[in-house]
């Protein structure tokens, strides 16, 4: 969701009118009308279950007469046996204090929720109003239109309009940061390693804790809840701009987190009673049916704030995490464990036997069914059979964890330096855990939320107060027709970049003002990509064209991409099946071919050429992208021409979206593109990623050895990116001059106030 500038009262805050993203692009108020019929439910269904029910009468603990019934022979009982009448119902509630005082405070919740599904769907029917006379998108088309078509309409709109008064032209990046300018926050703090979610538990040892309710707890104390560090949605308060009174601010801050803390502790069991019973009506039908649905696997809160680009909307979050699923799944399903597996295989034997003979005697003869508890025995069973079966491995699967971790992160783009040539090692995997966690995890993470929040806020976040009124001051920025932003959003590779990945000799950045792992360079190629008349400003340019000519230098020294994407009986496998991706069979292909010592690939010079590296064949595609003619094509790169893939980040026309609007086949054509764009996205990121790994690592010596780097036992990264982070507090204390600087469903924040196109901090202003 957008929201755009309108004129009004000059004392009025400059917000604007709100733009609805479609909805396979954002999300809309149905979960949160969802979210407030499911909790006056549960209140109501749980308090008829606690006072409206005779549990001696349903478990014949108690005779019920029915003598006087008009049915003398019924001597079963009934629901209606068990039930208490309205009159005796209503007495049992008013004669208990807790249940009336927990009524009043759910009746209080469920009011303000409902005001504010009431406020949203007032605002989602403006948006409703603008998509259809000012974007002209009727409604029955609304679900017809990606979010590149309605981005390109808006711009076009701004320039006939002029509905931003406090700019001409709306870029795309400037919508992003609208959109995106809290979440750009919490991504930028997740990468400097600010928010305290990692814990030291006595047996287990280092463990990332980041739940929804702690989440919530960071967002209501930095962004929108009382005493927070901005005035309104698109401004920082003037005094956290300031660094004259940081240490007052950090002590106020320090107050605002404690009494949020303490207020936790205090609500903590009602939360927790609240949090079970929603866990309970939610997941026992679905492990009743499906028991091995908690060993499913899900990208945890934490992994898609580590993953998440700057100004990546959600909707392009979760389509790259979602394309990253099975891979990332096919690699931690890859470890297995011999003394499990043979516990498990033993265990299912057992259980399996029993269940097969109860089954057998229900069959023969269903007056079983009546002895006790035998219904419970044949469902336990049959939960203990399918979690059993989920920890015997599949016996035909191949262990290849570094070609599976690469395919992980050809979608993630994201990866620890320590795990490059570790991959077969548990500790890469607990790691990758954290990332990609069971959904038993985090029900398990959900539970325990109302306990351990409070703590964390009160014991870790609060020592960190100076630290975030730092970050703050020295990450923000203020551009006009935007607002108050994090200036690691606007990609900045001269300010943010960093020397360890390509950035070197064009970034003045010192360690404190760094991205982590890339994030500045990812997120710019990540953004470029996404939009391609995106035009960048001249810093982001300049790498823009540095990394192009380091891709066209590689892929000049590599084997040619036809040889690459060769129809060999390996590559002819994996591309065999026409229903899969196109896009996927590029990747795979790349990556097995690189992979191989042994394969027959053929120089440009038509002789015998070395084993390439993933880094020289990622090149050679990429470049190959960017050519209109090739003198041989083979089928899989035929394929990914006459799909589009043409239209790639080295086109000089960047005609992408035009073409996409214009295009008879519309949406079909848009999606894929989209999908081709990812596919580029992916090779970009394995390819500055294996440029990163040779920067940081001596190169390997010996010219026995005719394995590629991604399968050699490389040295473990100095400080790991996921392990408890070190302490920033010394870096804050010094003068850094640094700059000023939300599947949430929330309501995006309005407009900026008028003000210069970019305005340092006060610090920064001072120098």
């Amino acid at each position: 969701m957008l929201v755009l500038e309108r004129r009004g009262h000059p004392n009025q805050p400059p917000i604007c009118g709100s733009l609805w993203v479609p909805p396979r692009i954002s999300v809309n108020s149905e979960p949160i009308i969802q979210e407030c019929r499911q909790f006056l439910f549960v209140v109501l269904f749980t308090t008829f279950l606690f006072n409206c029910v005779e549990y001696d009468v349903l478990f014949a603990n108690k005779f019920v007469n029915h003598t006087g019934s008009g049915y003398p022979e019924r001597n079963k009982v009934t629901l209606p046996d068990a039930i208490l009448p309205t009159e005796e119902c209503t007495t049992r509630i008013r004669n208990n204090g807790w249940i009336i005082f927990l009524l009043i405070m759910a009746a209080v919740f469920w009011v303000y929720r409902l005001v504010k599904v009431i406020c949203n769907l007032l605002s989602y029917w403006e948006i409703r109003t603008f998509y259809i006379k000012a974007l002209k998108i009727p409604t029955v088309e609304l679900c017809n239109y990606t979010w590149q078509e309605v981005q390109a309409r808006l711009i076009q709109l701004q320039r006939e309009q002029q509905m931003c008064i406090h700019k001409k032209e709306l870029t795309e990046l400037d919508i992003y940061h609208r959109i995106l300018r809290f979440k750009n926050y919490m991504v930028a703090m997740v990468n400097k390693s600010l928010l305290p979610v990692h814990l030291s538990l006595p047996l287990l040892g280092d463990v990332i804790f980041f739940s929804q309710g702690l989440k919530y707890n960071f967002e209501l104390i930095f962004f929108w809840g009382p005493g927070s560090l901005f005035q309104n949605k698109w401004n920082l308060h003037p005094k956290y701009k300031r660094s004259g009174s940081r240490l007052e601010l950090a002590q106020q801050l320090s107050r605002t987190v404690l009494l949020m803390g303490v207020a936790n502790l205090l609500l903590c069991p009602f939360i927790l009673v609240w949090q079970i019973l929603y866990a309970f009506f939610s997941y026992t039908e679905v492990i009743k049916r499906e028991p091995g649905s908690l060993g499913a696997r899900r990208w945890s809160l934490f992994g898609r704030l580590y993953l998440r680009h700057f100004n990546e909307l959600d909707h392009e979050l979760q389509a790259r995490l979602s394309r990253g699923y099975k891979p990332a799944a096919k690699y931690m399903n890859s470890f297995t464990s011999p003394l499990l597996t043979v516990i498990a295989q033993n265990l299912a034997f057992f259980s399996g036997s029993i269940l097969a003979v109860l089954i057998a005697l229900t069959v023969y003869d269903e007056d079983v069914l009546t002895v006790q508890h035998i219904l419970t025995a044949i469902t336990v069973l049959g939960i203990v059979v399918t979690v059993c079966r989920s920890f015997i491995p599949d016996e035909y699967m191949v262990w290849c964890p570094e070609q599976l971790l690469q395919c992980v992160l050809a979608h993630i783009h994201y990866m620890p330096d320590h795990w490059k040539g570790n991959a077969n090692k548990s500790e890469t995997r607990d790691e990758m855990a954290q990332l990609f966690q069971y959904k038993a995890v985090f029900i398990l993470e959900e539970l325990l939320s109302p306990i351990i929040t409070p703590f964390v806020l009160i014991f870790s976040l609060r020592p960190k107060s100076l630290e975030i009124i730092d970050f703050f001051r020295n990450f923000s920025v203020e551009v006009v027709g935007v607002g108050d932003i994090c200036s690691f959003a606007q990609m900045d590779v001269r300010k943010h970049g960093n020397p360890m990945w390509l950035s070197e000799g064009q970034t003045e950045a010192s360690v404190y003002q760094q991205a982590e792992n890339g994030k500045t360079e990812l997120s710019l190629m990540h953004f470029t990509i996404t939009n391609p008349r995106w035009h960048p400003p001249q810093e982001s340019s300049v790498f823009i064209s540095h990394l192009k000519e380091k891709v066209q230098h590689d892929a000049a020294a590599g084997p040619p991409a036809q040889h690459l994407l060769s129809d060999t009986p390996l590559c002819s496998s994996l591309l065999s099946n026409e229903s899969t991706n196109v896009p996927e069979n590029l990747i795979m292909s790349l990556l097995t071919h690189s992979a191989l010592p042994g394969s027959p690939l053929a120089g440009r010079d038509g002789g015998p050429a070395q084993a390439c590296s993933t880094a020289s064949a990622a090149a050679s595609v990429l470049a190959s992208l960017s050519s209109s003619h090739h003198p041989a094509r083979t089928r899989s790169h035929t394929l990914l021409v006459e799909n589009g893939a043409e239209s790639s980040l080295y086109r000089s026309d960047r005609t992408i979206i035009e073409e996409s609007v214009t295009e008879s086949a519309g949406s079909g054509r848009s999606l894929l593109l989209a999908n081709f764009a990812s596919t580029e996205m992916s090779l970009h990121a394995i390819y500055m990623h294996e440029l990163h790994q040779k920067t940081v690592q001596p190169p390997q010596m010996g010219s026995g050895s005719q394995v590629h780097s991604s399968v050699t036992e490389q040295p473990t990264a100095p400080v790991p990116p996921l392990s408890p982070p070190e302490t920033l507090r010394a870096h804050s204390q010094l003068h850094l001059g640094g700059w000023t600087e939300e599947a949430g469903g929330e309501l995006p924040d309005g407009g900026p106030r008028d003000s210069e196109t970019e305005v340092p901090s006060q610090t920064n202003r001072k120098e």
